[in-house]
C-alpha cells in the first residue's frame, strides 16, 4: 500500500503561512454561469485575473461611497 503524505511540500506550506498572513480571503459566490461572463469581462477590460477584476470593481464602488 502507498503511504499517504499530507500537509504538502515545505514550499506550499511557506506560501500558504505569507499568505495567510499578507492577505484576507473571502468567497464570492454568484448565480451558476456568471462566472464565465464574469471572466469573459475580465478579458475583454484587459485585467489579468478575475481577482484582479473583482477587487477593481470593489475599489470602485468603495470611491463611489466618498
Amino acid at each position: 500500500m502507498a503511504e499517504k503524505r499530507t500537509g504538502g511540500t515545505a514550499a506550499t506550506k511557506a506560501k500558504n503561512k505569507y499568505n495567510a498572513k499578507a492577505y484576507d480571503q473571502f468567497l464570492v459566490t454568484v448565480p451558476a454561469g456568471e462566472k464565465a461572463e464574469i471572466d469573459k469581462a475580465t478579458k475583454e477590460q484587459g485585467y489579468k485575473s478575475r481577482n484582479e477584476f473583482v477587487v477593481a470593481a470593489i475599489r470602485e464602488k468603495m470611491v463611489e461611497l466618498d
